[in-house]
């Protein structure tokens, strides 16, 4: 030790991508673990000399800020022939290319990415899995397929003891890019001044043994021999090189915080009243089917407003806080932010939270949803046009005991009046989400129910539960009318039980 400085300048770092070559990269929305120097090191190269070119591209979670930042950098039609994404809603340059035909798109499930890195290191043949059977990954329907353009099988069906299974099918890795707090000349990284580890080190050992290279950027440098042990995450025999960003946030929104990263624990603010709106009413009535004890995941959009509610009650501590970043406990932020948590109680690599998902550790998930049909089939991966991606939610969605989806029954424009426990619609949204086919199937309700999961669909108008005759209308709010506020907006005829039941007054109460 201490002979070696793998602390390089990023022009030097980004030369090491060459043409064509597959670079996986690490991130998770927000700025969260995302390596935006290095990015935006390979984005000058290319666009100075024109290369590297024809970069296959493949990331587990979202990565940017919607507009110039993390993938948005390698979007250019020349330096990326093929993205695998998880999500894609960071990068609508990305998101471009795909709908313009100039990349291969395709997707693949977050927790499926994240594992496979992890079967790559090891020499295996691919994941082998359950996670994706009926949904568009399936490769009965589109293989993960996101546009014309995209034609190879990343994925195929298999036969073992009885059981159909998917192969996500192994490919050698040429360059991670990684990101870290600290890292010494010899190259050993501590990652632990950032919010989440994710698959870094999966990563990290899949690209070394394919024979490529590791690049890691970090805030600062120290001396060789003053990193703990136990703090090194990715050890310096599998890095190549390492960019020091004297600069580097935490994430897009702020600089540093020592309770996002697990380092301090301070007593945060009270958690505001939230203001009475459909959101609120939702997430009222979907944290009526929590249980003491319950371990939970919560999904991005609607559902990050149960875990307010739960604070606001002082209630948070009946239950297991969990995301698929590998984050347990704390205060989960939101919008932009989502995968951030202050003052967590636990943080473990994403591919293992995806191992205890995978196995069904969890009892209960709350997700979002862009379309509902009547099998009870849900879409939030590809919606007007472009892929939009599932990051964790298949993984998540497909194996927690019971999963309640939570969002609004139209979208756009609708307006509502809510309060002494009533409901009542003053327009009507412009966007129809219960539809007879969704576009896009994320979510299997066949699935579902040979899996014998307990699926419900919470609405600020409606709640549904899937049954074996498909959807079925179990509750409406109190001042809605069944016909024209709820039948007559949707794309198909639910099942209406004679004993249909109100929605609590409480969910509508200032």
């Amino acid at each position: 030790m201490g002979n070696r400085n793998k602390i390089i300048p990023v022009e030097q770092a980004a030369a090491l991508v060459s043409d064509r070559d597959t670079l996986v990269a690490i991130g998770g929305g927000g700025g969260l673990v995302e390596p935006d120097a290095l990015l935006a090191g390979i984005e000058r190269r290319f666009l100075e000399t024109g290369t590297p070119r024809g970069l296959r591209v493949v990331h587990s979670l979202g990565i940017g800020d919607g507009n110039r930042r993390g993938l948005n950098r390698l979007a250019y039609e020349g330096l990326v022939s093929r993205v695998i994404g998880g999500h894609w809603v960071w990068s609508p340059r990305m998101q471009a290319l795909a709908r313009e035909e100039k990349v291969e798109a395709y997707v693949l499930p977050g927790g499926v990415t994240a594992q496979l890195m992890r079967e790559i290191a090891a020499g295996r043949q691919g994941l082998i899995t359950h996670v994706g059977l009926g949904t568009f990954v399936d490769p009965r329907q589109q293989g993960g397929r996101m546009n014309a353009c995209a034609r190879d099988e990343l994925v195929e069906l298999i036969e073992i003891d009885g059981r159909t299974l998917l192969r996500y099918k192994p490919f050698p890795v040429n360059i991670a890019v990684l990101r870290g707090s600290f890292a010494d000349p010899d190259g050993n990284i501590s990652i632990d001044r950032e919010p989440a580890t994710l698959e870094a080190l999966a990563m990290a050992m899949a690209s070394r043994n394919s024979g490529g290279k590791v690049l890691v950027q970090v805030r600062e440098a120290v001396e060789c021999g003053t990193l703990p042990a136990k703090s090194v995450h990715i050890p310096g025999a599998l890095v190549d090189a390492v960019v020091v960003v004297p600069d580097q946030p935490q994430s897009h929104q702020f600089l540093y915080d020592p309770t996002v990263s697990g380092e301090r624990h301070e007593v945060l603010p009270s958690e505001p009243p939230g203001e009475l709106g459909i959101r609120e009413a939702v997430a009222r009535r979907a944290a009526a089917e929590l249980s003491d004890g319950d371990v939970v995941n919560y999904g991005f959009g609607m559902p990050d407003a149960i875990p307010k509610l739960l604070a606001r009650r002082g209630e948070q501590h009946r239950y297991y806080q969990t995301i698929e970043h590998g984050t347990y406990g704390g205060t989960l932020m939101d919008g932009a932010l989502f995968g951030f948590a202050r003052n967590a109680t636990c943080m473990i690599d994403s591919p293992s939270q995806f191992d205890f998902y995978g196995g069904g550790g969890l009892d209960i998930a709350f997700l979002g949803f862009g379309e509902v049909d009547a099998e009870g089939n849900v879409n939030v991966s590809f919606l007007g046009g472009v892929p939009v991606g599932p990051g964790g939610f298949i993984d998540i969605a497909q194996n927690a005991r019971k999963v309640v989806f939570c969002g609004s029954f139209e979208a756009k424009g609708a307006i509502f009046d809510i309060g002494e426990g009533k409901l009542s619609i003053r327009r009507y949204g412009d966007v129809c989400k219960m539809v007879n086919q969704v576009g896009q199937r994320t979510f299997s309700g066949e699935q579902a129910l040979a899996s014998g999961q307990h699926v419900k669909y919470v609405t600020e108008r409606a709640v549904f539960d899937l049954s074996g005759e498909g959807l079925c209308l179990r509750e409406i709010a109190p001042g809605v009318d069944l016909k024209g506020d709820v039948l007559d907006r949707m794309g198909f005829a639910p099942v209406v039980p004679h004993n249909l039941s109100l929605m609590p007054e409480y969910c509508f109460q200032g």
